[in-house]
């Protein structure tokens, strides 16, 4: 009987990346297990011939030899030698970790972990995030024990070899006709047992400490940006590399400005006499004062940039600009002098449309509006 195409076999395309291919085989591998299809005479041989097909399509070597001349290509090394792949080896300990709750079906040793990753809230001021600084903090992280080195044991003494795996860190067991390994409970899976734990860390091999760390913020950093310091995030398990620390950044609002990426906006109040007869203004900026002309006839809501005044992207490109937005200030507690002065002023411009054309423009649209009706 002639056999199936590997490809097919695993649901892929002859363009299916590494990834594709162990998904597939995971799936099927899930599916087709005798040990859960012990009602399906079929799951066996399914399963044997997913694994088959995974085997020679996860190892470079194989597939290539596989696609020029197909089966007889691959023949000639067998299945499941001892040229498997280590990708094999590694998805087909998570298969069996998933079916049967932990554990390598290869009896391979629990490895060293590697620390968690710690997260740190910080937050600074508009200035520092677009100038950069230096900021210190303190953070409780769990470091290696000194007094045991990390071990866990007593200073003196050392952990023994476990009992009941005999150091391997794995305990076989038969799961139908499948010889499993799973982790062992008594040393959970370090091969080594601690006898005389040390009192520093009661036998953890870590103790919590708060140690105080030097962060550099780069400028440009924003809302939501991280500054990740590698290794300074909890000591790992059994001499595995300590995590990083990550520094999430939050830039507090500034009275004056607001930010919008590399843009800085303002509001700048203008009088009307400014307003109406032109004139001249300073507006702030990160770097001092600046002053800039006032057009005459200017409404609210006109923008004025200044070009090069914002902010220098942490991630590189031209620097934003600052964009000024005017708001005419209407006059308040005049005097009756200051008041007969705006009437007569009022009734000078009321008869020519040529002193308020956006009002004249909008009566006009309110008019047609209503005409239409």
């Amino acid at each position: 009987m002639s056999k199936r195409d590997y490809y097919d076999v695993l649901g892929v395309s002859k363009s299916a990346s590494s990834d594709d291919l162990k998904k597939a085989y995971r799936r099927l591998a899930m599916k087709y297990h005798p040990d859960r299809n012990s009602d399906d005479p079929s799951a066996p041989d399914k399963f044997k011939e997913a694994s088959e097909a995974y085997e020679i399509l996860s190892d470079s070597s194989k597939r290539n030899s596989y696609d020029q001349f197909g089966h007889q290509g691959v023949e000639a090394s067998g299945f499941g030698g001892a040229s498997g792949s280590e990708g094999f080896n590694d998805i087909f300990g998570d298969i069996f970790g998933d079916i049967f709750g932990g554990g390598d079906p290869f009896g391979r040793r629990q490895r060293s972990n590697k620390g968690s990753d710690l997260q740190y809230s910080m937050t600074i001021s508009l200035e520092d995030a677009v100038r950069g600084t230096t900021e210190k903090i303190a953070i409780p992280a769990m470091e290696p024990c000194s007094p045991c080195g990390g071990s866990g044991a007593k200073k003196g003494s050392s952990p023994i070899t476990c009992n009941s795996c005999g150091g391997a860190g794995q305990v076989r067991t038969q799961q139908g006709f499948f010889s499993v390994s799973q982790t062992c409970r008594q040393c959970s899976g370090s091969g080594k047992v601690i006898t005389d734990p040390c009192k520093s860390c009661r036998g953890q091999g870590r103790v919590e400490k708060r140690k105080t760390l030097s962060v550099k913020i780069p400028s440009g950093v924003d809302t939501g940006d991280r500054i990740r310091l590698s290794g300074e995030g909890e000591a790992g398990f059994n001499g595995g590399p300590s995590g990083d620390l990550f520094v999430q950044i939050k830039v507090l609002p500034h009275e004056v400005f607001e930010r919008d990426g590399r843009h800085l906006y303002c509001e700048a109040p203008i009088s009307f006499i400014d307003a109406t007869l032109g004139g001249e203004i300073h507006i702030p900026t990160l770097d001092g004062r600046v002053k800039i002309k006032i057009p005459e006839g200017t409404q609210t809501g006109k923008l004025f940039r200044l070009k090069g005044k914002g902010i220098s992207p942490i991630r590189g490109g031209s620097t934003g600009d600052l964009l000024c937005r005017a708001v005419i200030e209407t006059p308040q507690n005049l005097s009756k002098e200051q008041r007969s002065i705006l009437k007569e002023f009022q009734a000078s411009i009321d008869s020519s449309q040529k002193h308020n054309p956006l009002r004249t423009e909008w009566f006009n649209k309110v008019k047609s509006f209503f005409e239409s009706k």
